[in-house]
C-alpha cells in the first residue's frame, strides 16, 4: 500500500527529475522526412522516418554529432506487428514524441556536455526493428510490414548532408543499445558519405551484445538474433567479411564484425549489462 507521505516523496522526485532534465538540455522538435516515403524508406507501418536536429553554433557549427536511437528489435512477424503500436514510436513515426529533451551527449549546455555542446546534434529515431540494417523490397499484404531500416539511414543522411553536414570538419556517429549495434553496421558507410578531409569517428554505447549461453546452457540470444536476421532478411546487408565465413545470424554479433570496421570506433560497454543479463542470461 502506498501512503500519502510516500506518494508525496515520489511526486517530489518526479518534479526534481523534470527540472533537472530541463536544466541539462532543451526540447528539440521532430522533423519528418516525408520525401522518404516515395523511396520506400519508411517505418514498419509505412510512415515516414524522423529525426530531431539542434543546430550548432560558435566554433562547433561545422561539427556534427549523430545519435541513433535504440530500442531492441522485433524477431518475428507477430512481434513486429505489435511494435507498430509501441507507445515510444519504435515502429511508427505517428506515435513518436514530437519533442525530445536533448541531454547528456546531446545537451547544448557546456557544463553538462563540454565536448559537444555547440556541435550540430541529431537524434535519428528508430522505427524499423532491426538496427537500421534491413532493405526488403517485398511487403506482405497480410501484415503490411516494411523492413527498410537501411533505406531510412540513407535518406536521413541525404537530408543532413544537404543541411550542411557535407561541409563537416568533424563528424561522430553514435548510438546506444540497438542503436549502438547500428553504429557498427553503418560506421564505414557513414565514413564513405563524407569528404575525405572530414575527420570521422564512431561511438557505440552499450551495443556490444555477447554470444553467450544462458545459465541453463541454452544459446538463447543466438537463437533470438538468428530470428531477427531471418525475419528481416538481413543476410545481404550484413558485412560480407563476416557472412562469407559464418552463418548470417552470427554476424549480428559485434564480436564477429567489429574487427573489420575500418573507421575509428570507440566501444563503451558495462561489465554487467543489466538488459543482457535479464533478457538472455537468466531463466525467466
Amino acid at each position: 500500500m502506498v501512503t500519502s507521505s510516500s506518494g508525496q516523496w515520489w511526486l517530489c522526485i518526479l518534479v526534481f527529475l523534470q527540472i533537472l532534465l530541463k536544466t541539462e538540455g532543451d526540447l528539440v522538435n521532430i522533423t519528418y522526412v516525408n520525401k522518404a516515403v516515395a523511396k520506400g524508406a519508411v517505418c514498419l507501418d509505412g510512415s515516414p522516418p524522423a529525426y530531431h536536429f539542434d543546430k550548432g553554433f560558435g566554433q562547433g557549427k561545422k561539427n556534427w554529432l549523430l545519435n541513433l536511437e535504440g530500442g531492441a528489435w522485433c524477431n518475428n512477424v507477430t512481434d513486429c506487428i505489435a511494435r507498430k503500436s509501441n507507445v515510444l514510436g519504435w515502429g511508427s513515426s505517428k506515435l513518436m514524441w514530437t519533442q525530445l529533451n536533448f541531454t547528456g551527449i546531446l545537451s547544448n549546455k557546456s557544463y553538462f556536455n563540454p565536448d559537444f555542446y555547440n556541435w550540430n546534434k541529431v537524434k535519428i529515431r528508430y522505427c524499423d526493428g532491426a538496427s537500421f540494417t534491413a532493405d526488403m523490397e517485398a511487403v506482405d499484404p497480410d501484415t503490411n510490414l516494411y523492413f527498410r531500416g537501411a533505406r531510412i539511414f540513407g535518406v536521413v543522411m541525404e537530408e543532413l548532408l544537404a543541411k550542411g553536414m557535407k561541409h563537416a570538419k568533424n563528424a561522430l556517429l553514435s548510438g546506444c543499445s540497438s542503436g549502438g549495434l547500428a553504429v557498427m553496421f553503418n560506421c564505414d558507410r557513414f565514413r564513405a558519405l563524407l569528404p575525405k578531409k572530414t575527420k570521422v569517428k564512431c561511438f557505440s554505447d552499450a551495443g556490444f551484445f555477447l554470444n553467450a549461453k544462458d545459465i541453463s546452457g541454452q544459446p538463447r540470444i543466438q537463437e533470438y538474433f538468428n530470428q531477427v536476421v531471418m525475419t528481416h532478411e538481413l543476410e545481404k546487408n550484413l558485412p560480407p567479411s563476416c557472412t562469407s565465413k559464418m552463418k548470417a545470424g552470427l554476424c549480428f554479433f559485434p564480436q564477429n564484425v567489429a574487427q573489420n570496421i575500418q573507421t575509428p570506433l570507440f566501444i563503451l560497454n558495462p561489465a554487467y549489462d543489466s538488459w543482457q543479463v535479464s533478457s538472455f542470461l537468466v531463466i525467466r
